[in-house]
C-alpha cells in the first residue's frame, strides 16, 4: 500500500496535517542498538473549556480545532442543546483556554459532581447522565454499502496522517457514502469525535446519512456519542465492548468492526448492510501496513 500525496487529499474538508511543526516535537534518544535516533513525538496540550463562566473540564489535546473540541465536548455531554444559540466561541492560545457563550443561562454544578471514569486512552470523561439523552431514541434507517466500507478503508489508511508520522495517536473520520470528508486526530479517541462533532454544530451538517469511522475500539462511550450526534453506522478497525454492542443493538445503530482489507465484522444493524462487492475481489491488507489497532 503506497501513501497518498498531500495534494492528493484534496477533497478532503479537513485533512491531518502531519508536517504542521506545532503538532509534533523531534526528540532524540537511542535504539536497542544503542545508536542514537531523532524521533518525532506529538505533543500534548491541557485545553480548559467553559461553557460561559463556568469552568468545566481540562482535557490533554494535540492542540489543533480548539473551537470544535470545546463545541463538540459541550455538545456531546449535554450541556448544548438543540436550540441553544451560540453566540461566540473564543480562544485564547497563550492561556489554554476556550469559551463557549450561549444566550441561554447555563449552571452544571450537580452534573459536574456525576462523573464517570471511562475506558479508553487519555482517560475520557463521560457524566453520569450521559445515557438519559438515548431515552426513546432510534436512529435514521440508512444503507450501507460494503463496496463504501471497502473504499472508505482504502482511502483513510493511505492518507497522510500524524499517526503514521509520530504514532501515539487516533483518528476519527466523519464520512459520506465512500467518501471521507473530515478526519480529526488527538490523542484521545474521545477527542478526535468531539472535534467533528463541534464541526457538523457549527456547520450544521445533517448526520442522517453520514458514517463514522474511529481507529480506536468500539466502546460504549463511542456507541453513545455516535448516537447522540445522530449519525447511524460506525465503524473501525477495532474490536468491540459488549456494552457497545447492546447499546448500538437498542438505538438502530450499525456497528462495524475488525475492518481491515476484505475482512470486517457486523455485530449490530446488519439489516442495514447492501452487499455489492465480492470480498474475494478485494487484497487482503498487508501486514505492515496495519496499524496496531488492528490487531485489537
Amino acid at each position: 500500500m503506497q501513501l497518498a500525496k498531500l495534494e492528493e487529499t484534496g477533497d478532503y474538508l479537513i485533512a491531518p496535517d502531519p508536517e504542521s511543526p506545532r503538532l509534533t516535537r523531534a526528540i532524540e534518544g537511542v535504539d536497542q542498538s544503542g545508536e542514537r535516533v531523532m524521533l518525532p513525538v506529538v505533543e500534548e496540550r491541557p485545553l480548559t473549556i467553559y461553557l460561559n463562566s463556568q469552568e468545566i473540564v481540562t482535557a490533554m489535546t494535540i492542540g489543533d480545532y480548539p473551537e470544535y473540541l470545546a463545541l463538540g465536548f459541550l455538545r456531546n455531554q449535554g450541556m448544548l442543546r438543540d436550540d441553544d444559540e451560540i453566540t461566540g466561541v473564543d480562544y485564547d492560545e497563550d492561556l489554554e483556554v476556550a469559551v463557549v457563550r450561549t444566550t441561554r443561562e447555563t449552571s452544571y454544578e450537580d452534573k459536574l459532581k456525576k462523573k464517570t471514569r471511562t475506558s479508553g486512552c487519555a482517560v475520557g470523561t463521560v457524566f453520569g447522565d450521559m445515557m438519559e439523552g438515548l431515552e426513546g431514541l432510534r436512529l435514521p434507517a440508512a444503507e450501507l454499502r460494503t463496496s463504501w466500507l471497502y473504499e472508505l478503508s482504502a482511502r483513510i489508511n493511505r492518507t497522510p496522517s500524524l499517526y503514521l508520522e509520530a504514532g501515539a495517536i487516533h483518528g476519527t473520520v466523519l464520512c459520506r457514502e465512500n467518501r471521507p470528508l473530515i478526519y480529526m486526530e488527538d490523542v484521545g479517541r474521545h477527542n478526535a469525535v468531539d472535534k467533528i462533532s463541534g464541526w457538523m454544530l457549527r456547520e450544521r451538517v445533517d448526520p442522517a446519512d453520514k458514517i463514522l469511522y474511529t481507529t480506536g475500539r468500539l466502546t460504549s462511550e463511542m456507541v453513545i456519542k455516535t448516537a447522540l450526534m445522530g449519525i447511524p453506522v460506525l465503524a473501525s478497525r477495532s474490536g468491540f465492548t459488549a456494552w457497545g454492542v447492546d447499546i448500538a443493538r437498542e438505538v438502530g445503530l450499525t456497528l462495524i468492526g475488525r475492518m481491515r482489507g476484505r475482512r470486517f465484522t457486523c455485530l449490530a444493524g446488519e439489516e442495514r448492510l447492501i452487499r455489492d462487492t465480492d470480498p474475494d475481489t478485494i487484497p487482503e491488507e498487508d501486514r505492515k501496513h496495519r496499524r496496531k489497532s488492528a490487531e485489537g
